[in-house]
């Protein structure tokens, strides 16, 4: 397998910093130093070469600063190797580790076969199309990156003597249930409309899991599947699409926020130091394949999150308000389902950041970035 590691280079003299992430955002350093003050055996990763796909991603970007942080904390010798699609795009946001030593970008697409000349001992699969609109628009893209790229980074995971293998897996792959408030166990599926072309990146992440279940039956291929639930937090795209990020663009820009609905639909939001800390959890101590990600403090309504957005920043005084047309006589503030919690708790993990706060830093981490 041919190298295609790039990094930038260094030009002129680096800028001095209080930090490995200052550069960035003492949110993310804040965020990244309360992760690896989890009481976990951190030093199973010792040593060890790790591939994140989808590096440059908000979830993965933050399992990258993690493994790195560790290095700088515990001197723990983790080499990180962070495969993207476009390194350029990935150099600007992973702006402040790309020229140390323990790192380097990959150039691929996990559509093919990654190349890469080194041994790893974990892959950390958070390569796909995630936005929905992107689901809409190309559904064929999406369904073939989640089922040809875990094929093809498992095939990695073989030719390294069967390298462990982390799926960053969603709260899609248990499709339609009925709206009755319950929080969804591991094992509970419900259905999905198979011809419907947006079922693309619901049926892609079951596919996935299905290939890594298939691996680790045939190879013995370690595998973690981490299914996460709404994540919000730093490095979400204020155009992202989903109302999280529609929330936190309306609150940096002080306009009211407008629901088009009556706001009755509840999932379960939780912050990304607390999800990533949450994988972590479940790859480092967990005996069973897939845990939900998410905290059930978060299980609240879009109407009861876009309130605790307004309240995040109550010195801009927005309202929420609903569309002329939206009927909120019939707000149900019962309906939805969330996900439980439970198998991961067992393991010992609790959210340290919660709703309210995770909601604080990543507004404040979006002001940062405007006040640059």
């Amino acid at each position: 397998m041919s190298a295609v590691h790039q990094r930038s280079d260094r030009s002129g003299h680096a800028e001095p910093r209080s930090g490995p992430f200052s550069r960035t955002s003492r949110i993310v350093e804040r965020d990244v130093d309360d992760i690896i003050a989890e009481s976990l055996p951190w030093e199973r990763l010792f040593g060890k070469t790790v591939l994140v796909s989808g590096a440059s991603g908000m979830i993965p970007a933050y399992a990258v600063y993690t493994l790195l942080r560790l290095n700088d904390k515990r001197d723990a010798g983790i080499r990180v190797l962070g495969l993207v699609r476009n390194p350029e795009k990935a150099r600007g946001i992973l702006a402040d580790i790309v020229d140390r030593p323990d790192f380097a970008l990959v150039s691929g697409d996990v559509m093919q076969p990654p190349q890469v000349d080194e041994r790893l001992d974990l892959v950390i699969h958070g390569a796909s199309p995630a936005r929905p609109s992107l689901h809409a628009a190309t559904p064929v893209d999406t369904i073939r990156a989640n089922v040809q790229g875990a094929f093809n980074l498992l095939d990695l995971c073989v030719e390294s003597d069967n390298a462990a293998f982390v799926l960053m897996s969603s709260a899609e792959v248990y499709g339609q249930r009925p709206d009755d408030g319950s929080l969804v166990a591991e094992d509970s599926y419900g259905s999905v409309d198979i011809l419907n072309p947006r079922a693309c990146y619901a049926e892609g992440k079951r596919a996935a899991e299905t290939i890594a279940a298939s691996y680790r039956a045939q190879y013995g291929t370690p595998v973690t599947i981490a299914r996460f639930g709404h994540i919000f937090g730093p490095g979400m795209a204020l155009d992202d699409g989903r109302v999280q990020a529609d929330f936190t663009a309306d609150v940096i820009a002080g306009r009211n926020i407008t629901l088009n609905s009556d706001g009755s639909a509840r999932r379960t939001y939780t912050y990304l130091a607390d999800a990533i800390a949450g994988m972590f959890t479940a790859l480092l101590t967990g005996d069973d394949t897939a845990y939900n990600i998410a905290d059930r403090a978060g299980f609240i309504s879009i109407r009861d999150l876009a309130t605790a957005f307004t309240r995040a920043r109550p010195q801009k005084r927005l309202e929420v308000r609903f569309r002329s047309d939206v009927d909120v006589s019939k707000y149900n503030p019962v309906k939805g389902q969330g996900l439980d919690d439970a198998r991961l708790r067992a393991l010992g993990w609790a959210p340290h950041v919660g709703l309210a706060s995770g909601l604080d830093r990543t507004i404040a981490w979006h002001e940062e970035r405007d006040a640059l």
